[in-house]
């Protein structure tokens, strides 16, 4: 992969425009007065968000039939939305129209979607290249499926280095092994020489994040990322994509079927039913107090089937147990 050079050059005088010696420079032409115009709150806060989604359809072409019905959010920078919904909601299609990497047959009929206040829908495949990884990037569900298992796995983080920020050998290796260390992975210098057979599911999954935000994008995606790995990592890789949020202003988008997961992480969330947004709002509104029956639904499943269920009833059984000892010591007693 070549990456994109930038050019630039000095504006010079056109041949023949030179002024001659001894002869007097021309008065400038008066510049009309004008009334300066104050921005809208609207366009400022367009500025503002990194990215916007604003009623966004989804049409597969092989059935002939709309799959995703008008969903619109925005993003600030240092946010974090969620977006939930049971499988083939229509997730995972919003996220990968933003990305701009749809499957076959698949195309955004109406809507739109802009990237630091850039419309994506007239970007050329060179911009796109352009635009991935260093303004925007996504982390995936099976980091393994993502990463080459013939290279070393620092070296594929240097390779984006050395693609999308001209970095030298020496210098990408420098800094993928500091992105690794930043990751939370211990001996990092270590890890970069190891391959994905080496290391396990949630080591692989803290690599993809290092090469995601190798190149400082300003939004990253994470679509079920979080979903393949035990509670404990899960728990871990949550914590670190809240660390890089807080720390870079880092605004994120989290895709997840987990009620736990977007509560722990977002601002707020979408909730998606059939590719429709049935709800939407601060996450400890929706959560707390959701008002269509499909997101109270997903919420008392969760209450149902959650593990807090369990560890309440294992507190409740264990209290009964502490206070059976109790009287027995004190019948003993007597």
């Amino acid at each position: 992969m070549t990456p994109n050079r930038l050019t630039g050059g000095l504006a010079v005088a056109a041949p023949g425009t030179e002024r001659p010696a001894g002869t007097e420079r021309p008065p400038a032409p008066r510049r009309p007065v004008t009334t300066p115009v104050e921005p809208t709150e609207a366009s400022a806060q367009a500025v503002r968000d990194v990215l916007a989604v604003r009623d966004v359809r989804i049409r597969d072409a092989a059935s002939d039939r709309e799959i995703v019905h008008g969903v619109s959010f925005t993003l600030a920078p240092g946010q974090a939305v969620g977006i939930v919904g049971e499988s083939g909601s229509g997730k995972t299609l919003t996220c990968r129209a933003v990305l701009g990497i749809l499957p076959e047959h698949f195309a955004v009929t109406a809507g739109s979607i802009e990237i630091t206040g850039r419309d994506i829908a007239g970007l050329t495949p060179a911009q796109w290249t352009e635009l991935r990884g260093s303004t925007i990037s996504a982390v995936f569900q099976d980091p393994a499926s993502y990463l080459n298992p013939s290279l070393s796995v620092g070296s594929q983080i240097a390779e984006v280095l050395r693609v999308k920020a001209g970095l030298r050998r020496r210098a990408a290796r420098r800094r993928a092994v500091e992105l690794l260390a930043a990751v939370r992975l211990r001996e990092p210098e270590l890890v970069y020489d190891q391959y994905t057979y080496e290391l396990s599911g949630g080591m692989l999954q803290r690599i993809l994040i290092a090469a995601a935000i190798a190149a400082d994008p300003q939004v990253l995606i994470a679509d079920e990322a979080t979903t393949a790995l035990d509670v404990t990592v899960q728990a871990e890789v949550l914590d670190l994509l809240a660390d890089l949020r807080e720390r870079t202003g880092l605004a994120l988008v989290v895709v997840s079927h987990d009620l736990a997961v977007v509560a722990q992480v977002c601002d707020e969330v979408l909730v998606l039913r059939d590719g429709e947004v049935v709800e939407s709002g601060p996450t400890e509104r929706v959560l707390h107090e959701p008002s269509h029956p499909y997101t109270r639904m997903l919420v008392r499943e969760h209450e149902q089937y959650g593990l807090e269920r369990f560890l309440d009833a294992g507190k409740d059984d264990a209290g009964k147990d502490d206070a059976g000892k109790d009287d027995g010591g004190k019948d003993d007693v007597r």
